[in-house]
């Protein structure tokens, strides 16, 4: 038997399980070995390879190994809330990118004082050193087993395996859970580890289902690397948008009002009406003509659109069917309505393409469990966008939308947080999708060409495209690692002709356009949300709500410090003013602490001489005498430099 080791071969002649060749390469790899690859397939440690196979031995400095490591402490983590409240239902429990998490059903929902009760279980279970063995069983066995046990969300799990699908048992002690593997050797192995949060999460992500408790976790080799880890986590916390928005009164939450429906204070409000500005003037130099369209529309244009087969679970619709009163429902984007203004007046190749834009007040039914600050909501500000175009447009307009998303990306400073995944459909979800197999591969292959050809770094995902076509998603990160869409530009196959909306072509005949969807930088809720946390609040000069704050030194300084703010605001610098019978040292101090960019001080001598002191809290506090003209230049520059 020959196994290949990353290009070396070693000969045996009897079957070894993947632990016994480690131990052959050497003991320090077997110490640390977590599981093993056999013809690219991950196995236990135990595995016995019987044929010529190609071998490779993870370890925690393997992605795979991290994986399969903190899957074992998802299993642990299991074992130990059985141990705590044995009436609990197990759901699932995967790793995840920086750590894992566990689904449970409770009888009473736990508390974030539980966890310690759960973590000092897991460290019991540790330090049992209990071996990871697994067991492939019968359908009809592991139903039997899970249905004595009262696992019914197991059940449902296993019947909804394929019928030809190998069923694994994982046992750990006394403790066994359906799972498909692998698994670290022993629970020994795990070094460090910490339970992170307790939240809800809706079994199987449908919020139809019953809401579970989901607890997570995250898991190092080392001590010293789990202690690095949590005070990254403890310094993300600092600065997510949700804290330092509110602490800056950019947004606030009632709960009279709703979940999911932020309200922006006047310094957020600012900062959006900065930014949709920008956005819609620079969408006008680039040829995009803007729209207005209504907040509703009745149920028969989402027919029309496909919005209400397949997305109408998202929106808010308005009647009851059953009364026979009209339906209708609230926009969740603006496509079919734009469609409307195409189709009013007839088109001809030289009209194409055509490029409506909008800056759209959506709205979206969204899970309860799934929202979060500005970043997911149920009322949002985008801005939208559609390009109707012929065939041999179609590259060029996805790349003129694309340049433009970069141009605002660069603006913000963001161009180097994103990338791209490239957003498919998955063929056995037909509810989901437009049902027309030809027509997505066909569109798929012209955006990856397209994709190719523009030289774009993505990577391909199933089941993320719309209803309607696939699309290219710019993907950024929240400070806790999450990843959302923030920018996409589409494809859309199938919406023109839905709505008949044709042109005449060169040779006279009627032809159905292609449709790209686009938004040039995304929800403007979720991007001020991104920027206030890459820059913890301390937003570019250009776009921050208030450029300066004007502190008079003295009483006999109010006047004037008065006399220049209204000065400074005629003239377009965004300040306020600090009058208070304060120290300027305690102005200056809050100042800083509001992330105002330019501290404008009045004393005695600045008044006499027709100067201001100018502190630049972006450049270490740095004081300069200036002119109100000069600083009024240096504002406008900063503006048209977008710093």
């Amino acid at each position: 038997m020959i196994i290949n080791l990353k290009g070396t071969e070693k000969v045996y002649d009897a079957p070894r399980s993947v632990a016994d060749i480690a131990l052959d390469i050497s003991e320090g790899l077997r110490r640390v070995a977590l599981c093993g690859k056999v013809d690219g397939v991950l196995v236990d440690l135990s595995y016995v390879v019987d044929h010529d196979a190609s071998v490779e031995i993870i370890t925690f400095k393997d992605e795979e190994g991290k994986r399969v490591y903190n899957h074992s402490c998802a299993h642990v983590l299991a074992q130990a809330v059985k141990a705590v409240f044995p009436t609990v239902k197990l759901a699932i429990g995967p790793a995840i990118e920086n750590g894992f998490y566990y689904d449970f059903d409770f009888l009473t929902p736990p508390t974030q004082e539980d966890l310690g009760r759960i973590e000092a279980e897991m460290q019991q279970i540790i330090k049992a050193n209990l071996p990871f063995r697994r067991e492939e069983v019968s359908r009809a066995k592991a139903l039997k087993m899970m249905e004595t046990f009262g696992e019914n969300y197991k059940v449902e799990l296993i019947n909804d395996l394929p019928e030809d699908a190998t069923i694994s048992l994982y046992y750990q002690g006394d403790f066994v859970d359906l799972c498909a593997g692998p698994h670290i050797p022993s629970t020994g192995m795990i070094k460090a580890f910490r339970l992170t949060s307790l939240t809800g999460a809706y079994w199987r992500g449908s919020e139809k289902n019953k809401m579970l408790s989901r607890i997570y976790g995250t898991a190092f080799d080392k001590k010293s690397e789990l202690e690095a880890y949590l005070q990254r986590i403890e310094e993300a916390k600092m600065r997510d948008h949700n804290k330092v928005g509110r602490d800056l009164e950019i947004f606030m939450t009632s709960e009279v009002v709703g979940q999911g429906l932020p309200i922006m204070m006047p310094k957020g409000a600012k900062v959006l009406q900065i930014l949709q500005r920008f956005v819609e003037d620079e969408e006008e130099r680039r040829g995009f003509m803007l729209t207005k369209t209504p907040y509703m529309a009745k149920s028969d244009l989402y027919k029309i659109s496909g919005h209400w087969d397949h997305y109408r679970d998202k929106m808010f619709v308005l009647g009851e069917e059953s009364t026979g009163e009209e339906m209708m429902a609230l926009r969740p984007m603006t496509c079919p309505f734009q469609y409307q203004i195409y189709k009013n007046g007839m088109k001809s190749y030289r009209d194409l393409p055509c490029r409506y834009a909008e800056t759209a007040t959506l709205f979206r039914n969204e899970a309860s469990g799934e929202m979060h600050g500005l970043i997911r909501v149920r009322q949002f500000t985008l801005a939208d966008g559609h390009t109707i175009c012929t065939k041999e447009q179609l590259e060029e307009e996805f790349k003129r939308s694309l340049e433009m998303s970069y141009y605002f990306l660069d603006c913000l400073g963001m161009r180097e947080d994103v990338s791209f995944r490239f957003s498919k459909w998955d063929p056995n979800k037909t509810e989901k999708y437009v049902d027309d197999p030809v027509a997505w591969e066909t569109t798929q292959d012209i955006m990856r060409n397209i994709l190719n050809h523009l030289g774009i770094d993505y990577v391909e995902a199933d089941d993320e495209a719309a209803f309607y076509g696939p699309k290219l998603d710019v993907q950024a990160k929240n400070v806790h690692g999450k990843e959302d869409t923030i920018i996409t530009i589409q494809i859309d196959f199938c919406s023109a002709e839905r709505f008949e909306m044709v042109y005449t072509d060169v040779d006279g005949e009627k032809k159905t356009p292609y449709i790209i969807h686009r938004s040039s930088i995304g929800c403007y809720e979720r991007t001020l949300a991104m920027l206030i946390e890459k820059y913890n609040g301390a937003l570019p000069v250009w776009l921050s709500p208030v450029q300066a704050k004007v502190c008079s030194f003295t009483c006999r300084t109010v006047d004037a410090a008065k006399k220049l703010a209204e000065e400074l605001t005629y003239l377009g610098v965004r300040c306020e003013l600090d009058t208070r019978d304060e120290k300027v040292g305690k102005k200056v101090r809050d100042a800083l602490l509001e992330k105002v960019p330019y501290i404008l001080v009045l004393g005695d001598r600045d008044v006499e001489k027709g100067v201001i002191s100018v502190r630049d809290a972006r450049n270490e506090g740095k004081v300069s005498e200036m002119t109100k003209e000069e600083f009024v230049a240096l504002i406008r520059q900063k503006f048209a430099d977008k710093k």
